[in-house]
């Protein structure tokens, strides 16, 4: 840039030169000396002039470069910042991308959990025995542990998975998980094998229900005349219940309150609880009462007996009493005695003397 600006600087210095070489005075020729003189006066003036010309060049060179400089640094400054944002937004977006990353793997991880969830369930034995443990948590979270027994033994050696204990009877809860041809009912391809499915999944249902009903409500045996099917997947609850008694196909929720059986999920069972749980504090509440009777008719009975004691003691305060006032009185009446003879010993006394003083 700056040897740019020098070249055109010389070369308007020499148009300025030929410029004014062009334009000088034709004076007529003259002696040597003269024109000696006036070609050294030409020369100064051209010398000033070129000084005064380089001056003005040197000014707004220094004016352009001053102007280019600031340019010059304000794009650089503007150029530094959007390299600063484009370096801020390119960290942002890697970081982004790290994070996403790490939720794809996470994604993944839970994609192979859930499988391997999934192949776990597809044995039925592990269904079973999750949906007893999950029972079983539910069952301590809310009840006490004296008012319910897991794994129940009845007289027909048959176990249910629990019992819930209240004042007299028992609650059989018995935990069921139709898994596999639900699943195969939502996987279903086309309606016909969905239709297919899902009346193999009835029937399913209706065996748990009818093994509830035969093997776990014995009244006999002091459970109610009901039981509870726990179904611990509100999915498969909501396909029993809901849905079914929607579309009115195979009725399994009749089915079941016919057969005196009522299907909970996890979330009714915990409401069913919480009716149990307060009316079993109601029942303590009333033990509690019965004690607290109890012990105020022994109080009554101990308030009695201070009362008799309390009596007796008036009893023998008041004999005290009369034996007090009888004491008094015999006490006075010695008391008028004592004087009387004291007063009868002083005159017999003043007489003696009197009849002493005589005889002398």
């Amino acid at each position: 840039m700056m040897e740019i600006l020098l070249v055109i600087g010389i070369l308007i210095l020499c148009a300025v030169i030929i410029l004014q070489w062009r334009m000088r005075p034709q004076v007529p020729p003259a002696t040597d000396s003269s024109a000696l003189l006036l070609m050294q006066q030409q020369v100064e003036a051209l010398r000033t002039d070129m000084r005064e010309n380089l001056r003005n060049l040197n000014e707004a060179m220094g004016t352009q470069l001053s102007t280019i400089t600031q340019q010059v640094q304000s794009q650089s400054a503007s150029v530094g910042n959007r390299l600063d944002t484009a370096a801020r937004v390119i960290g942002d977006v890697q970081k982004n991308l790290g994070e996403l990353n790490e939720a794809t793997k996470e994604m993944k991880e839970l994609g192979q959990s859930m499988s391997k969830l999934e192949e776990l369930l597809s044995a039925p034995k592990l269904r079973g025995g999750l949906g007893e443990f999950l029972l079983e948590d539910l069952l301590k979270q809310v009840l006490p542990a004296n008012h319910f027994t897991m794994q129940y033994r009845f007289r027909n050696n048959q176990a249910v998975d629990a019992v819930i204990h209240t004042s007299d009877r028992m609650v059989p809860v018995d935990s069921k998980f139709p898994l596999e041809n639900f699943r195969k009912m939502i996987t279903a391809e086309n309606e016909q094998e969905k239709k297919s499915f899902r009346k193999t999944f009835q029937s399913d249902v209706k065996k748990h229900i009818d093994a509830i009903a035969t093997k776990y409500i014995l009244p006999d045996e002091g459970t109610y005349p009901f039981g509870l099917m726990y179904i611990p997947a509100e999915n498969i609850y909501y396909e029993i219940v809901i849905k079914d008694a929607a579309s009115n196909e195979g009725a399994l929720y009749q089915y079941a309150l016919d057969r005196k059986v009522i299907p909970v999920s996890p979330n009714t069972l915990y409401a069913y609880l919480q009716v149990i749980a307060l009316g079993l504090r109601g029942m303590a509440i009333e033990e509690r009462a019965k004690d607290i009777v109890d012990m105020l008719a022994r109080l009554r009975g101990d308030i009695e007996r201070v009362r008799e004691a309390f009596s007796v003691l008036g009893s023998h305060i008041d004999n005290a009493r009369k034996k007090y006032d009888e004491a008094d009185k015999r006490l006075s009446t010695f008391e008028t005695k004592l004087d009387s003879v004291a007063e009868h010993s002083l005159a017999e006394h003043e007489l003696s003397a009197i009849a002493e003083h005589h005889n002398a």
